[in-house]
């Protein structure tokens, strides 16, 4: 395996990881442990975040699952649900402890695009929910979300939760799918100084609509940090 990658110098360094740890697991018995990241940031003398990067790619490619306090190992087939997760979900998933830092919450009129999203009239009441997320106490994500205010009475009245997804489940409003918007562009000031990155950094930004049933319960607009987060988009169904 080592000439292969001293035959590709070039090749980024979390796809020389990954595709060495895909060598080593493709064909194992389900449940067979992956080799640990201390290893792989022995082997290729890379840092921590990048060899996480390369992990993750294989997690969301159904080769590899994570088992928090336990390790990570060959995935048994169709072990992935195809149903959108939340923030806090999803870092649970890749092994990071996620955490979120609210920095505003209140009643506002809604605007013609949050209208239409939420399938509202514009000027009627939404919640704004804005929050920075991080991972291992590490910035990654800007967030902010509206929500239909008469879907969830007395929700600015309460502590606020931990993982709004989580909060829709416990109101039988669970998204059951949702279509997301991916471009990329360039921090703001703003931006900037909370995910601790320059202005006009490139950054990843995901505008979501999440439905359940019939009912458009979030709408949404995240900033990431490309170097701490990859997107990963299921095309077509696991055979």
């Amino acid at each position: 395996m080592d000439d292969v990658l001293e035959s590709r110098p070039r090749e980024l360094k979390h796809v020389q990881v990954r595709e060495y740890v895909r060598s080593l697991v493709e064909g194992a018995e389900a449940g067979s442990p992956a080799p640990s990241e201390r290893e792989l940031v022995t082997r290729f003398g890379v840092a921590r975040m990048t060899v996480r990067q390369a992990m993750d790619t294989l997690v969301a490619e159904g080769l590899l699952e994570r088992m928090p306090g336990k390790g990570t190992f060959v995935a048994h087939p169709q072990r992935r649900a195809s149903r959108p997760v939340g923030f806090t979900e999803e870092m649970l998933r890749r092994g990071f402890q996620p955490e979120s830092q609210t920095l505003l919450t209140r009643l506002e009129q809604a605007g013609p695009g949050v209208a239409r999203a939420l399938d509202i009239t514009p000027g009627d009441s939404v919640l704004h929910w804005r929050r920075l997320r991080r991972a291992d106490g590490a910035p990654v994500c800007l967030q902010d979300a509206f929500l239909n205010e008469v879907l969830l009475p007395g929700f600015l009245e309460k502590a606020m939760p931990t993982s709004l997804y989580g909060a829709l489940v416990k109101r039988g409003l669970a998204p059951h799918w949702a279509e997301d918007s991916i471009s990329a562009g360039l921090a703001d000031e703003t931006e900037a100084r909370l995910l601790e990155v320059e202005p006009e950094s490139a950054v990843l930004r995901v505008s979501r609509r999440a439905v359940s049933g019939e009912v458009t319960v979030e709408v949404s607009r995240s900033t990431y940090r490309p170097d701490r987060f990859t997107m990963f988009v299921q095309v077509g169904a696991p055979v």
